[in-house]
């Protein structure tokens, strides 16, 4: 494995990484020195387990008088979640100018209109938290971009420069605007790489200063309580002219370089990178399965699952998820179908053909979602993301049926059945619609998914157990329970997904008397399953769900019905 010189002197050659170097041990010798406590860590099968379910929320999702949200956001999972998950990704708590906080003006502040770091460690006391390093840019109302535009060192290198006649064809682009922005400077108008918009400046690793201000940064979120560190955009770090300037070999070194730099002073702190990428680029953020992250974002599953459920046919998410493997017993996958960000499609291809992920599109809009798009190599538009809550992506809004709730808690059965660690959006706790309002305020398509909650009401709804919050609520509660009591989900344990009834995803986990079957219909109308001797041991078998024993290897199964069955 290489050593943190070695990655050094890759990115900066001899001289420049023999001097980064350096610079980089003394630091983390100091660090060491300063939290002696975070070099202790358990083996890495006992780092995560069964019990472990990551919440994704804003820091101010949850907004009561009188309260900084992110008291308001603690008291709400100690209320309503409890041991239910172990973790907590808050999205970008720290201030910031647009994007939902994905454009970072400081990253060392916690946004005072969410509360303090003070908060943030009271969390820590009982959730292991996760952390953004959104570190492929910066605000340009950030400190670093002002000293830039003011032509100030050190910042007149910590930005990429480019004339604008550059011949930039080979760039893959994740939007579809210019990539180059113009903005005036001290010496004249410059024109900066924008990867995501004209508010976020992308930050230049070729210069080793800049990769020192960020691996700083690091160890100042793991002091700060982060636990898992998630690398946003972390596919488009570095940047070569004449390449397409995502997944190169140098952004694979610095991740490689996060991690020693981790491995070294905070082994128990992990890894996890987000790639909305096709699935074979995706996993090679696990490098090779000791070297990269430990964790890295499932794209594909959101909307192979969406495919299932839409055409009551699991074909193709059996087909994938048959492929699941991870390099080695420190990876896993991090499980997820709704994000702050929508449904990328793009992981989809491959295993959707162009005609299916164009249905994917048409569904989304006909449930009054968006879809954004990004630019083929030959100049045409085809589909990015799908901007719409999970909830409405799978149910119409307009045509409400007796099978809602049932469909949406069967998509979430199949993501807490698969080996990984799940992460679940905090709208799919209670079924959100699309804002609307929120999208006429922002503009944003994301914003539809993107709602927050004033507590008081939020906690009306769930007192009353007849309404749609209250019902997925507990429901999620009842699947998160059972999953954190049964050694057969844990990460690490046996899997292997059956291809069974095209309209049933079925995956068998663990082994021996921990052994268990689950089954998830995603059709609308009963079926009949007849679970073949090889695919699991005799009956009878109880489900976990109901308690029931099922004395028969034939099961007569409900619309969207989800079974957990072990031997009874």
């Amino acid at each position: 494995m290489p050593t943190i010189p070695d990655l050094l002197r890759f990115l900066y050659g001899p001289q420049r990484g023999d001097e980064a170097a350096r610079r980089l041990l003394a630091r983390l010798h100091a660090f060491r020195r300063e939290h002696p406590d975070l070099r202790q860590a358990p083996p890495p099968r006992q780092r995560l387990t069964e019990r472990d379910a990551v919440l994704i929320t804003y820091g101010d999702q949850f907004r009561a008088p009188n309260e900084p949200p992110l008291r308001t956001l603690h008291r709400f999972l100690r209320a309503h979640l409890g041991e239910s998950i172990s973790a907590v990704h808050i999205l970008p708590f720290f201030p910031y100018s647009s994007d939902d906080g994905f454009s970072v003006i400081d990253y060392r502040r916690v946004n005072p209109d969410f509360g303090s770091w003070e908060d943030i460690k009271t969390l820590e006391h009982d959730y292991r938290l996760m952390f953004d390093a959104v570190i492929n840019h910066i605000s340009r109302q950030s400190a670093w971009f002002q000293g830039f535009l003011r032509s100030e060192a050190p910042y007149t290198g910590y930005f990429i420069v480019v004339a604008p006649q550059t011949d930039l064809s080979q760039v893959v682009r994740p939007r579809p605007w210019p990539l180059l922005t113009p903005v005036e400077t001290a010496r004249g108008v410059k024109h900066v790489w924008t990867t995501f918009s004209t508010d976020q400046i992308d930050l230049n690793y070729a210069n080793p200063a800049v990769l020192l201000e960020i691996a700083d940064l690091l160890l100042f979120y793991v002091a700060r309580g982060a636990r898992i560190i998630r690398l946003d955009a972390i596919a488009y770090l570095w940047k070569e002219i004449g390449t397409p300037c995502i997944h190169l070999p140098q952004t694979h070194a610095v991740v490689k370089l996060f991690r020693a730099m981790l491995d070294e002073v905070a082994p128990g702190v992990l890894l996890i990178t987000e790639t909305n990428v096709p699935h074979a680029e995706n996993i090679s953020y696990f490098g090779d399965g000791h070297d990269e992250a430990q964790l890295v974002y499932n794209f594909t599953l959101p909307p192979l699952t969406l495919h299932a459920l839409q055409t009551g046919d699991a074909t193709r998410l059996t087909a994938w998820a048959r492929t699941l493997e991870t390099p080695s017993e420190a990876t896993t996958f991090f499980n997820f179908l709704a994000s702050h960000d929508g449904v990328g499609v793009r992981p989809a291809e491959g295993w959707l053909s162009t005609e299916e992920i164009a249905a994917l599109a048409d569904q989304t809009l006909a449930h009054g979602g968006r879809v954004s798009t990004y630019a083929r190599p030959d100049g045409s538009q085809a589909p990015y993301e799908l901007n719409i809550t999970w909830y409405d992506a799978l149910n119409d809004p307009a045509r409400p049926d007796e099978h809602d709730i049932a469909r949406f808690m069967a998509s979430q059965a199949m993501m807490l059945a698969l080996a990984g660690v799940p992460g679940i959006y905090v709208h799919s706790l209670f079924g959100s619609h699309n804002c609307e309002a929120c999208f006429r305020d922002r503009g944003q398509p994301r914003a539809l998914n993107r709602e927050k909650f004033a507590y008081p009401a939020l906690e009306a709804q769930l007192a009353d157990p007849q309404s749609r919050a209250s019902r997925i609520l507990a429901a999620y509660r009842r699947l998160l329970d059972m999953r954190r009591r049964h050694p057969a989900f844990h990460p690490q344990a046996a899997q292997e997904v059956l291809e069974l009834h095209p309209g049933v995803f079925a995956v068998r986990r663990g082994e021996g008397s921990d052994a268990l079957l689950a089954l998830v219909s995603v059709r609308a109308e009963p079926l009949t399953l007849a679970v073949p001797v090889e695919a699991f041991p005799s009956p009878p078998w109880r489900d976990l769900f109901s308690g029931e024993t099922l004395p028969e290897r034939t099961l007569h199964l409900a619309p969207y019905q989800v079974l957990g069955l072990t031997a009874a």
